[in-house]
């Protein structure tokens, strides 16, 4: 457990984690603002936090937990390459080296103290962003497309420093926007980051030169300890015992496979609480996407002790100590190079939530809800603009589903979900920007699982193309349905479907599928329900 720098004072503690904090939320804004893409500036597809000088996460902005609690391996992996110096940014996207999946770039740029500039000098702290990119290259736009291994799904980039000294690094940039399709957009959304990263820093310099960097610095540590003691205390009030649980992902490159099985047994023993994801199922090889890296479990389980935590506890690397999380190299939630990984932070994350959550159920019978939609029902797409002029576009977008209904309350409907914490598209933004109609989008009325409380539905977005596109579905729930609790019903399942023109009737899509689709063609997706909770009476 980490040790705080003196006695604690929880209203001192408090208030620092609200300036740490406000940091975060400043780097959010200049980036939302900066952003080009509907995919950050509509859908807020982005993450920002602020981590102490040993690479540990001190404050994190209120934004998607699926980005924040993966975060602190792609820091570890820029300090362990990288000697920042002032004015340095790195970016790192490798999934094998700290990263989740390609489209999510994440920066890290170094904060000195004030008057820091000697070469043994060390950051005090680092601003960091990870902003989900619409394409990053790849076969398909939106780079979300089943791949027989990483490298059809995109541009890899191990730690580089592509800002250096506040210059950019104008032959990296060309090498990276050479592999994007919508280039002009993917520079300005990287300037973007950049822009959150100078925000970041100027408001860290602030509260050092007001507080001091020692200060500041020791109340960050504080601030990780404080959260670290709340945790052991609630790991504490947890009954001791061992429980398991498993749930399945669809396999296969278009889903239609064999189910991969996600298996948890959690164990609270003393002060600790392990989360042993083992014996889950080996990493995928058949094109199937939904491998995903160890840092995407251990930000489920991050998200999962959150959870169980009382509102208002800071959210930091204190969360982790007294927990271990256990996994195998080489399956698939823990996936060795070359597997292919672009589902895994967007399905595999959801799953690993749901076994999470089912196992806490059993731990804390009556106090956890029912199986949420449980997928993210990735849709993207991309073609050439009919402005004439040969540019190229693209699209990704996740969608929302029916939340599971809980011990108290029956489950929203159409709503975003655990690990993912965005925003839809507008429709009036995505037929601005875009060729593209929407023809539907509506609640699918009673699609959430029965019971006393029953789960939330979910909903329905038919789009007509104006020019041929070619696109990718992404999807789980769609053959094996979002569980209800203590005799709730499952939620439905989801479903895809598409009309070329001048066919009478949707044909049904595979849980993933890649396709090219002429102008006039329509797709459809139907998104599942969440489970219900408790016997109807």
């Amino acid at each position: 457990m980490t040790e705080p720098t003196e006695s604690i004072d929880p209203l001192r503690v408090e208030v620092f984690h609200h300036l740490f904090a406000s940091a975060a939320e400043e780097m959010g804004v200049a980036l939302q603002r900066s952003a080009f893409s509907v995919n950050i500036k509509e859908r807020l597809d982005f993450s920002c936090a602020i981590f102490g000088a040993d690479g540990r996460a001190v404050a994190q902005a209120a934004h998607l937990p699926v980005h924040l609690g993966a975060t602190p391996l792609s820091v570890e992996a820029v300090i362990a390459t990288h000697d920042l110096r002032p004015g340095d940014i790195a970016f790192q996207n490798d999934p094998f080296g700290g990263g989740t999946h390609l489209p999510d770039i994440t920066s890290v740029a170094p904060v000195f103290a004030p008057g820091a500039d000697g070469p043994d000098d060390r950051p005090a702290f680092y601003c960091v962003s990870r902003a989900h990119h619409a394409d990053v290259g790849g076969a398909f736009p939106g780079s979300m497309a089943p791949a027989r291994d990483v490298h059809g799904e995109g541009l890899r980039l191990p730690p580089i420093r592509m800002v250096r000294g506040g210059e950019i690094d104008e032959d990296l940039l060309r090498v990276f926007l050479a592999n994007m399709r919508v280039p002009d957009e993917r520079r300005a959304d990287l300037f973007a980051q950049v822009a959150a990263s100078h925000a970041g820093h100027a408001r860290m310099q602030a509260l050092m030169e007001e507080h001091g960097s020692a200060e500041l610095a020791a109340r960050g540590r504080d601030l990780i300890a404080w959260t670290s003691i709340l945790t052991g205390r609630r790991i504490a009030d947890l009954p001791e015992g061992t429980w398991s649980f498993e749930d399945s992902l669809e396999g296969g490159a278009d889903g239609t496979g064999d189910l991969l099985p996600v298996r948890l047994t959690l164990t609270r023993k003393g002060s600790g609480l392990t989360f042993d994801f083992r014996e889950s199922a080996p990493q995928a090889l058949d094109g199937s996407p939904v491998n995903t890296t160890r840092a995407v479990t251990v930000s489920a389980v991050v998200y999962g002790i959150r959870l169980l935590m009382p509102e208002g506890t800071p959210t930091n690397a204190g969360l982790l100590e007294g927990v271990e999380v256990l996994t195998t190299p080489g399956t698939v939630v823990d996936a060795a190079y070359p597997a292919p990984v672009a589902a895994g932070n967007v399905e595999t994350s959801q799953r690993l939530v749901d076994v999470i959550l089912g196992a806490f159920g059993q731990m804390l019978p009556g106090e956890v809800p029912a199986a949420s939609a449980g997928t993210m029902n990735n849709l993207s797409f991309g073609g050439v603009r009919l402005d004439g002029e040969g540019g190229s576009f693209t699209h990704y977008e996740t969608h929302g589903g029916g939340a599971g209904a809980g011990p108290r309350l029956s489950g929203a409907h159409a709503v975003q979900t655990h690990m993912t914490n965005t925003r839809n598209t507008p429709v009036e933004a995505l037929e601005n920007e875009l060729p593209v109609r929407v023809v539907r989008q509506t609640v699918r009325r009673g699609t959430g699982g029965g019971g006393a409380r029953p789960g939330g539905d979910g909903l329905v977005r038919r789009l007509s193309f104006l020019t041929d596109v070619r696109l990718s579905w992404m999807a789980e729930r769609q053959r094996c349905a979002p569980f209800g609790v203590d005799g709730g019903g499952s939620g439905a399942l989801g479903e895809a479907w598409v009309r070329r023109p001048g066919q009478d009737a949707d044909q049904r899509l595979t849980p993933k599928a890649a396709l090219d689709l002429p102008a006039r063609s329509e797709v459809e997706i139907r998104t599942p329900g969440g489970g219900g909770h408790g016997e109807a009476r």
